[in-house]
């Protein structure tokens, strides 16, 4: 009879070590999962930055173009937009600092 219960009492020690194990194995598997999340975040943001980019070269380009012209309208346009551009990050930048 004790020797029964002396295995039993071992294999509850064992269940016990399993179950830490399993629950350390879980937590590992939800920190893989939650950084591969945030990489994929990280991956959206930067295609999202790397089209606003481009969309910006290709606007200045329209835009040195069309002062390029002389159109006394194109060139006062651009001017207006370049101010305001300023005004916008000058006055957004002393918001937030």
């Amino acid at each position: 009879m004790s020797e029964s219960y002396e295995r039993e009492r071992q294999n509850n020690a064992r269940l016990g070590e399993l179950s830490a194990k399993v629950s350390a194995l879980r937590g590992v598997t939800i920190d893989i999962y939650d950084n591969a999340r945030a990489q994929d975040v990280i991956d959206n943001t930067s295609e999202t930055f790397s089209s606003m980019t481009s969309q910006m070269k290709g606007s200045a380009t329209r835009l040195t173009r069309m002062a390029a012209s002389g159109n006394k309208i194109a060139i006062l346009k651009l001017s207006g937009i370049i101010i305001a551009v300023f005004l916008v990050l000058y006055y957004g930048l002393k918001l937030f600092f």
